[in-house]
């Protein structure tokens, strides 16, 4: 019988653990570096971020469920094509700047923006004070032009972060819709999941006035398994303390 194009490949390691070498730290299978697509050494900047990827590995069964794998996935990505886009990432950071979720505020009922802003406005207050990103608010869902230097010093800040942070903003963008909710969880300001749940004041609105959509909250939870990955990335590359 011939294999599936789409089957996982199976388990071919019995350890997984991880190095200190020259170049950060190396994810070892049974005690050799395994390597990206490219052919590139996995080697990650932090012990942390290396021993998650070897708990990562470790918890493969019989197959390696790799599509599921978001943190080797993450590393594949942060070294073999971040470093060659790193200003196409840095300019999608400041396109989601323009017309960040942060920035709008439902016309009505008061109750829930009265929600919004006491999430949003903090944020918007952070990002304008730590790193120049000054944005202007709007009602309903008509964007307002935010002002052009607030924009570059959101691509200023993208451009600043390593390419292993720089993936995760990447990832956290299409999570958040918000360069803003990107950039806190990438400094530690706010958890991955607390930004999330920030993400969906407006959806939750709806559902206490509404009720749950099972299809929908499948998609939520599913994201939510990614969102809670993306915060293992972030605290993982924050973490030079693990010995």
């Amino acid at each position: 019988m011939e294999m599936s194009p789409t089957a996982l490949p199976k388990r071919f390691y019995k350890t997984a653990s991880y190095s200190k070498a020259d170049d950060g730290w190396h994810l070892e299978l049974d005690g050799r570096t395994p390597v990206t697509i490219a052919k590139a050494k996995l080697a990650v900047p932090t012990e942390a971020l290396a021993k998650a990827l070897a708990e990562e590995w470790a918890n493969q069964t019989d197959v390696i469920d790799l599509p599921n794998m978001t943190l080797t996935r993450l590393a594949n990505v942060a070294i073999d094509r971040t470093p060659t886009t790193r200003d196409a990432l840095a300019s999608e950071v400041q396109k989601y700047a323009e017309t960040d979720l942060v920035c709008f505020l439902a016309e009505g009922p008061t109750e829930l923006r009265a929600r919004q802003e006491g999430h949003f406005a903090p944020l918007r207050d952070w990002a304008a004070r730590e790193f120049g990103v000054s944005l202007a608010v709007t009602e309903g869902v008509i964007a307002v032009p935010q002002a052009e230097d607030s924009l570059v010093s959101a691509k200023n800040y993208a451009m600043s972060q390593n390419d292993f942070a720089l993936t995760g903003i990447g990832m956290a963008l299409g999570l958040y819709s918000s360069a803003i909710l990107s950039m806190a969880v990438c400094e530690g300001e706010l958890q991955a999941m607390d930004a999330y749940d920030v993400s969906r004041i407006d959806e939750m609105w709806q559902i206490e006035q509404w009720g749950e959509d099972d299809e929908a909250m499948a998609k939520v939870a599913a994201t939510r398994r990614e969102v809670a990955k993306l915060g293992q990335w972030f605290e993982a590359l924050r973490d030079v303390s693990v010995s």
